[in-house]
């Protein structure tokens, strides 16, 4: 039995090693490589860069070619009224047409698109704060379960080496049968609580190959989670409330496009080539034309008003949003950081309590050396020990599920 503290102290201090194991970055990296959301949003974006190239070839002088030919006879008599049809006629024009329109009224709609790849970008950020999130939990839960099976792990390993001792320690009277079976129940419940957290570490693994998109079922180790608590910035320039600024510049930009729309439009075109009945001196019929048309709006029944007015209503809707969410972002990152404290100070008195455990175990081996110790104590010693770092395992997890929320709200 002398050597059950030293064994105790050496399985707290000694981290199993793989050649495969993962971390958190991996994972990371790999959801996001697989997200086909992420790469469907990429895609609008440039979907978006392509209506701004179209938009402005919009506006550039159209250039078109038209021909055409008629031929009407009149037979006996019979047939289209000459002075309509005049019989024949051929044409073949080369048209340009452009509308006129001023460069802000260009910059405005150029921006309308630009806002929407804003609104892109930073739903993309958000999709990757939210993917860093959901893969971080699992990855702290996968974590925690196979912490656990380490620990129960350990605990059979220990109670196996002890029970072949004490064993030997019965046949030889020194300690009772009941002893011994005391002991042994502990043994079997630590094996059944072993085969429990394996199984709780498989499922809570595949969950997370499956969140990331890995298609690999071999079971492997997972590093611990390096996670810092990151300081809080600037919440106005979060990417949680980017969109609410994004928004604001849209509705302003929509309204100068409104008032755009009742401004006069200019259009001008001209057109060359060859128009002609086919009769005396066809071959002269080559010409050249050209015209514009203006359009100036006087009256729409108030709809221009009636336009500015919804925009108001939705941006007095995004204001409300704006200090709804504003209200609920303090709060939210405040009761973040409360409960962190609140783990570091309850952190802190496990630790006590695990040295207080520790020297327990150092006495009791001691006495069991000599036989003066019962073996109900030693149970006893053996189960607050294990529980006591049970304990602080499952606070340890805890904390980082809070500050992994924490970060998500610090970007």
């Amino acid at each position: 039995m002398r050597y059950l503290y030293i064994y105790l102290i050496t399985i707290l201090t000694v981290t199993t090693a793989s050649a495969q194991q993962r971390a958190l970055d991996d994972y990371m990296q790999a959801a996001s490589r697989n997200s086909p959301l992420t790469k469907d949003l990429n895609n609008q974006i440039l979907s978006a860069q392509l209506d701004s190239v179209r938009l402005k070839a919009g506006f550039k002088p159209i250039v078109t070619a038209n021909a055409g030919g008629l031929y009407a006879p009149v037979i006996n008599g019979i047939g289209y009224s000459q002075a309509i049809t005049n019989g024949q006629s051929l044409n073949a024009l080369i048209g340009v047409n452009k509308t006129v329109i001023g460069k802000n009224y260009l910059n405005a709609q150029n921006a309308g698109i630009g806002f929407q790849r804003d609104s892109l970008r930073n739903v993309i950020k958000l999709l990757e704060q939210d993917l860093r999130k959901t893969i971080t939990t699992q990855y702290i839960a996968a974590y925690g379960s196979m912490e656990q099976q380490k620990f129960y792990q350990d605990v059979v390993d220990l109670l196996v080496k002890e029970e072949d001792l004490l064993k030997k320690l019965t046949r030889t009277n020194v300690y009772r049968q009941s002893d011994y079976l005391t002991f042994l129940v502990t043994l079997k419940q630590a094996q059944l609580q072993l085969a429990q957290s394996r199984l709780q570490y498989k499922t809570d693994y595949a969950t997370l190959n499956y969140l990331a998109g890995i298609t690999d079922t071999t079971m492997q180790t997972i590093a611990k989670p390096e996670l810092s608590r990151s300081n809080i910035f600037d919440k106005q320039s979060s990417i949680f409330f980017k969109q609410f600024k994004i928004d604001s510049l849209r509705l302003k930009n929509e309204r100068m496009l409104i008032d755009y729309n009742y401004k006069p439009k200019l259009n001008v075109f001209a057109d060359g080539g060859y128009n002609s009945d086919l009769t005396a001196e066809y071959y002269r019929h080559f010409g050249v034309s050209a015209g514009f048309g203006l359009v100036i709006p006087i009256y729409d029944g108030g709809q221009k008003k009636l336009a500015h007015k919804q925009l108001q209503l939705k941006e007095d809707t995004r204001r409300n949003y704006l200090s709804f969410y504003d209200r609920q972002y303090d709060q939210q990152v405040k009761l973040l950081q409360q409960q962190i404290s609140g783990y570091d100070a309850l952190l802190a008195g496990i630790q006590d309590q695990f040295k207080y455990s520790e020297s327990l175990i150092k006495v009791d081996t001691q006495l069991m050396q000599t036989g003066d110790l019962k073996i109900a104590d030693l149970v006893l010693a053996i189960n607050s020990y294990f529980a006591v770092k049970n304990l602080l395992t499952q606070n340890i997890i805890s904390q980082l599920h809070l500050i992994n929320q924490l970060n998500y709200w610090s970007k």
